[in-house]
């Protein structure tokens, strides 16, 4: 096993700046753009730039991170990649589910799934794993968002 203890804290010292530092410049940008919009538009661009801001820190190593930025490439305003209006109503069509019956773990491994961003053809373990560090960076997330706020604030 591995001895997190030494290299740990420098790699998060380096996650946090370089989200912050990513996050603030997207924040910005937000800012100049500013349009009249609902405060609801509002904030899905800053969790849009929250999200983007961890996977570019992250990088492309983990599956959650290269989900996020696909997810992003696919619905970049001006990109010219929207989903097609076929796309999205062959996604909108509801096939009928035959109902299958889990066990319980099963069925709480699927659910996880769900959550993960880019974990619905992972197996358990490395579901596992992939959560494990999702869950890490959001709390790091979390800290930084907060350290940003009361900074502001003060």
């Amino acid at each position: 096993m591995k001895d997190e203890s030494s290299g740990s804290s420098s790699a998060n010292g380096r996650l946090k700046r370089s989200f912050a530092y990513r996050f603030i410049s997207a924040l910005s940008r937000i800012r100049r753009r500013r349009r009249p919009s609902s405060f609801y538009r509002g904030s899905r661009r800053i969790k849009r730039a929250a999200d983007a801001s961890m996977a570019y820190a992250v990088g492309s190593r983990r599956a959650w991170s290269r989900a996020i930025l696909r997810r992003l490439r696919v619905t970049r305003p001006g990109s010219g990649r929207y989903p097609s209006t076929v796309m999205i109503k062959n996604q909108k069509k509801k096939k009928k589910k035959v109902p299958i019956i889990l066990k319980p773990c099963e069925s709480r491994a699927e659910k996880l799934r769900s959550l993960i961003p880019g974990g619905e053809s992972m197996d358990l373990c490395s579901l596992l794993d992939e959560t494990a560090h999702y869950i890490r960076c959001l709390s790091t997330q979390v800290q930084v968002m907060q350290n940003i706020a009361d900074r502001l604030c003060s």
